[in-house]
């Protein structure tokens, strides 16, 4: 139905109409470029994985109000700062803090979702201070 470039170039936006039953829908193509490896904090090394990165920032997001364009949105400008880096490895905490940062600026409940799981908050006075960042 209709083709669009990204503003940067990068992603090819597509809406499209299923043949079957007539429902309309988007995908969003990019090329695919080798993103870092993820070093966990046990030491192992795992291959990136967009659909974790995805789900987990789904996760926090579940029932707020947020569209799934600024989700994709926030998902690419990760990867795109992951690439950036120009490295082969990186590590787990580098990338939970780049997920912190966007999901701040989307939404600050969501943001406190995932910090609570993330930074895996003891006691109550460590989820306040992260409250008092906020602010």
């Amino acid at each position: 139905m209709d083709t669009r470039v990204s503003d940067e170039g990068d992603t090819i936006r597509r809406r499209r109409r299923c043949a079957s039953c007539d429902k309309r829908f988007t995908t969003y193509e990019r090329a695919e470029l080798t993103l870092p490896a993820i070093v966990k904090k046990n030491g192992s090394r795992v291959d990136y994985n967009h659909e974790k990165l995805a789900s987990s920032i789904k996760l926090a997001l579940r029932k707020r109000p947020v569209s799934s364009e600024l989700v994709e949105e926030a998902i690419t400008s990760i990867e795109e700062k992951l690439l950036a880096t120009g490295e082969k490895e990186i590590a787990s905490d580098r990338v939970g803090e780049l997920v912190m940062r966007e999901l701040k600026r989307l939404d600050k409940v969501a943001y406190i979702r995932f910090a609570s799981v993330y930074r895996s908050f003891a006691d109550i006075e460590s989820f306040e201070s992260a409250l008092k960042e906020l602010k």
